[in-house]
């Protein structure tokens, strides 16, 4: 899941609690496995491969399931949340410190559009070669969420899932009380900005903390808009309580996209939010 993983769980009996984490670990795993693009033998890894010359593929239900939940969020984001941009990761980066040049973006740009594509499940069509597809911005959510139901439905019925920061409540703490969620201040890594109480559901965040360069003063986050190539410079970091992981992350994720718009587009959905803006300025209804 390219970040740190816990799973806390209560349970009769420390083997009880093993068993069933191991289950959910095992579960998470093959999810990395199967949808990594960082190894060559994931089933993403033999989509990009078709995509890489054109042409089509068939898809399994659980990816047929992935593909169609992005294209719901294309959609609903007015094209900006896009599984097909990660190929501008190739201009962007962060590692050498510098930022790229705009001729390189546009020739990305090119092979950035899920519009571009053709997807009437269980088929995927490339009929353009040379563009990718990358499930960074659901996979780790919808493996917290599967994680959490693997447990409930083995009888645990008090634990959280943490794939992270990405989180997913299995109920109350085993004494009723809710489990105590800090949202991380986006400027400093060591401060907690606010603390949510959940008793069930999901809390995902997004910000451009994790990954970015500091050039000539200006912060460049890894949350990149596919339209124009450059990552988004109005929202810091956005967190989102949904019933279920997948939602809360995709929603914390399309309202940093949305810029100066995220606020509103938060405040329409009407689901528990914070939002913190790169000038420091803290809103929603957790604020």
């Amino acid at each position: 899941m390219g970040s740190p993983c816990e799973i806390q769980l209560y349970a009769d009996s420390q083997a009880e609690a093993k068993q069933v984490a191991d289950a959910a670990i095992a579960d998470v795993q093959r999810l990395e496995m199967r949808y990594s693009r960082y190894r060559s033998d994931s089933f993403l890894s033999a989509i990009n491969r078709v995509a890489v010359t054109g042409g089509s593929i068939r898809v399994d239900d659980e990816t047929a399931g992935l593909l169609t939940y992005a294209a719901t969020c294309y959609e609903q984001s007015d094209g900006l949340f896009d599984i097909t941009s990660g190929i501008l990761r190739r201009a962007w980066r962060f590692d050498l410190g510098k930022l790229p040049e705009q001729q390189q973006i546009e020739a990305l740009l090119d092979h950035v559009g899920w519009h571009k594509l053709h997807w009437s499940a269980p088929e995927l069509t490339f009929p353009k070669p040379g563009m990718e597809i990358d499930f960074g911005g659901i996979v780790k959510e919808y493996a917290a969420d599967r994680a959490a139901a693997l447990c409930l439905s083995a009888g645990v019925k008090c634990g959280v899932i943490n794939l992270g920061g990405d989180i997913k409540v299995i109920g109350p703490r085993n004494d009723g009380e809710p489990w105590h969620i800090g949202i991380r201040d986006p400027r400093n890594k060591t401060a907690v900005l606010q603390t949510v109480l959940l008793r069930e559901g999901a809390l995902a965040s997004s910000g451009d903390y994790e990954r970015c360069i500091i050039v000539d003063g200006l912060r460049y986050g890894h949350l990149l808009n596919p339209k124009t190539g450059w990552p988004v410079r109005h929202l810091a970091a956005v967190s989102v309580v949904a019933d279920f992981c997948v939602v809360a992350g995709s929603a914390s994720t399309i309202a940093m996209l949305k810029e100066e718009e995220g606020a509103a587009w938060l405040e329409s959905l009407g689901l528990p939010h914070l939002w913190v803006d790169v000038q420091g300025a803290i809103g929603g209804t957790l604020a």
